[in-house]
């Protein structure tokens, strides 16, 4: 399954919308409408409980909470993360970040695209975004590597939960640095923002800190996977890469149909707080349920000819690859400019690329999805 899970996902919407799975204890859903549902119902449906991965991992923080508390640590960074925002804040340090990538190998004729571009981006644009030194970028990567771990974990293993832990606080120590310096020498930028939160209150050090590690993260797995995804879906079709490499104004359309196709983050998991019923099953409280997003993106109720690779899908922005509802990613816009200026310059700067036939490419992951590793010649 984790080479590929969309074949089970078909079945399962078929045969068994609603799945209960022992090895993880937990269901599974993977029909659009049930998924919709629940990711909408923060009544019935919580993420913060003992039976969280994201809360065992990070703490509390706004993808463990609830109502006023969730308000209290989402709603006041949601002006920040509008796409207009985002757009007069990161774009140029975004593009140079692109463009001082690709000027480390552009000369050579091909490179493994994850290690030397995918995986640095992101982890540059988060330390532009929170106005940190690019000079942390391999500790910051290091410890993403152990998160993606531990939010994987569904076994509960004691030393992935042991590692992540310590990254963890690793992560406090550092980062509580930064904070005593941003009061010192305010910079405007993410977390000089986030210590200036007032209304309803001002955030702790420690509510701080929590919620920038959430976001750091997040916006590290999504974007990597989503400019691999994209260039892996690139190679395989090359009408849309034709097309593309004349008009870089169609790129949104194919980062949507990604996140659609091949989701980076493949499943939104929540937890039952009151016995409910959905598709016929009743669930009970302590029960957890996975979404199942990637099934939910491929449901012919809802996407015609869905296994198809289509960026002039009449219904493509109604994919649900950045979940729903309360809960839907913060940092959406962000991951789309980001991308999105990514691919344009691998685009423009090199013409022609396509994936080395000398190296096989494996997408895997039924969590976060992606190339393994993705090698380039041009």
């Amino acid at each position: 399954m984790d080479a590929d899970p969309y074949p089970r996902y078909h079945s399962l919407r078929q045969q068994e919308p609603v799945s209960w799975v022992g090895a993880f204890n937990m269901y599974l859903l993977t029909r659009y409408d049930d998924v919709q549902t629940v990711l909408r119902d923060t009544t019935n449906f919580i993420v913060g409980t003992e039976h969280s991965l994201l809360l065992d991992t990070f703490g509390e923080h706004m993808l463990t909470t609830e109502g006023e508390q969730h308000a209290l640590y989402k709603t006041s960074l949601l002006t920040q993360f509008r796409p207009a925002r985002i757009r007069v804040l990161m774009e140029s340090a975004i593009a140079a970040h692109v463009d001082s990538l690709i000027d480390e190998f552009e000369a050579l004729g091909r490179v493994e695209l994850r290690e030397a571009f995918a995986s640095r981006l992101p982890v540059k644009t988060v330390l532009s975004l929170f106005g940190l030194p690019q000079s942390d970028e391999g500790k910051l990567r290091n410890w993403y590597d152990a998160f993606e771990k531990a939010l994987a974990n569904f076994t509960w293993d004691s030393d992935i939960r042991t590692q992540a832990r310590r990254n963890v606080a690793d992560f406090h120590a550092y980062l509580q640095q930064h904070i005593e310096d941003k009061r010192a020498n305010p910079d405007g930028l993410l977390l000089d923002q986030m210590l200036d939160i007032k209304e309803p209150r001002r955030l702790s050090d420690a509510e701080v800190r929590t919620n920038a590690l959430i976001i750091f993260f997040g916006g590290i797995s999504t974007v990597e996977a989503l400019i691999l995804n994209a260039v892996y879906a690139i190679e395989q079709h090359p009408a849309i890469a034709a097309r593309l490499r004349t008009n870089h104004d169609d790129i949104p359309l194919l980062l949507d149909e990604v996140v659609r196709w091949s989701g980076p983050v493949q499943s939104a998991t929540r937890h039952v707080a009151h016995e409910v019923t959905v598709a016929g099953v009743s669930f009970q409280p302590g029960d957890t349920v996975n979404c199942m997003l990637a099934a939910a993106n491929r449901d012919p109720g809802v996407f015609q000819d869905p296994d198809r690779f289509d960026i002039d899908r009449p219904n493509l922005r109604r994919h649900i690859g950045f979940a729903l509802g309360a809960h839907h990613c913060l940092g959406s816009h962000l991951a789309r400019l980001e991308s999105g200026l990514a691919i344009r310059g691998l685009l423009d700067r090199l013409p022609n690329f396509r994936c080395d036939p000398e190296h096989q490419i494996e997408v895997r992951g039924f969590e976060f999805r992606q190339p393994r590793s993705l090698q380039l010649v041009w």
